[in-house]
């Protein structure tokens, strides 16, 4: 990481108990390392008066208890690890997790529209999707969901004109550059190309989520007939 990474950094006050720090005003791995190297180091540092840490593609949303620790405090302090994390130079390194996905058909609805709209097959759209390791940046819009990248320009495709009411759970889209993965049903404008049959957020378990930023995916193809005995064990261990 190059020395100056943090020399940009802004920091904001957001509302009267959260802070907003930003390191850039572009979608990038660099921007985003900042953001992952920073969240990380103050999950460790455990300062008195943080309740919560979201981190963005570009920026880092910090929210405290103003009766446990100032602003002007909270800002110092956050100052003083940036400086340690230039001086270390490191950066941690994100876990590695295969995606299973069936592709296409029930799963995949808008598979065949992406093939279609940059002329190739379906089963040319699957290899350069799976293809490719993608980065977690940032989780959000419903709680787990990640938003990866980058695609491939062969297979980068619009949002759809009109969302969705129903998006099924573990639902596989592509919006422009980046894809993601739904983990609950929900509304959505995301070409759907696949379906994953693991659980991405469960509130009872901790963490809740699969994924966090600053992960790597790699998605697999799978038949239906893996899908299916994938969920049925997946739904037997939950019933234990």
């Amino acid at each position: 990481m190059k020395t100056e990474q943090f020399a940009t950094a802004r920091h904001l006050p957001f509302g009267d108990n959260a802070l907003l720090i930003e390191f850039g005003d572009i979608i990038s791995l660099e921007v985003n390392r900042k953001v992952i190297a920073l969240s990380e180091a103050l999950t460790n540092a455990w300062i008195q008066g943080i309740e919560e840490l979201v981190p963005t593609y570009r920026s880092l949303l910090v929210r405290y208890d103003a009766l446990k620790i100032g602003y002007e405090q909270l800002v110092f302090r956050i100052k003083d690890i940036e400086k340690t994390l230039k001086e270390l130079g490191t950066e941690k390194v994100g876990r590695e997790i295969t995606i299973p996905v069936v592709y296409g058909g029930e799963y995949g609805p808008d598979l065949s529209y992406i093939a279609q709209c940059h002329g190739l097959t379906e089963e040319q759209v699957v290899k350069i999707h799976s293809g490719r390791k993608y980065r977690v940046y940032m989780l959000g819009f419903v709680a787990g969901f990640p938003y990866l990248g980058e695609v491939a320009d062969e297979i980068a495709t619009p949002r759809l004109e009109t969302p969705r009411l129903k998006v099924p759970a573990g639902s596989v889209g592509i919006a422009e550059k980046q894809t993601g993965i739904y983990p609950c049903e929900a509304p959505g404008g995301w070409r759907i190309i696949g379906r994953t049959p693991l659980k991405l957020f469960n509130p009872l378990q901790q963490p809740p989520t699969l994924l966090k930023p600053g992960d790597t995916v790699k998605f697999k193809p799978i038949s239906k007939g893996a899908y299916t005995l994938f969920s049925e064990e997946r739904q037997r261990n939950e019933r234990l």
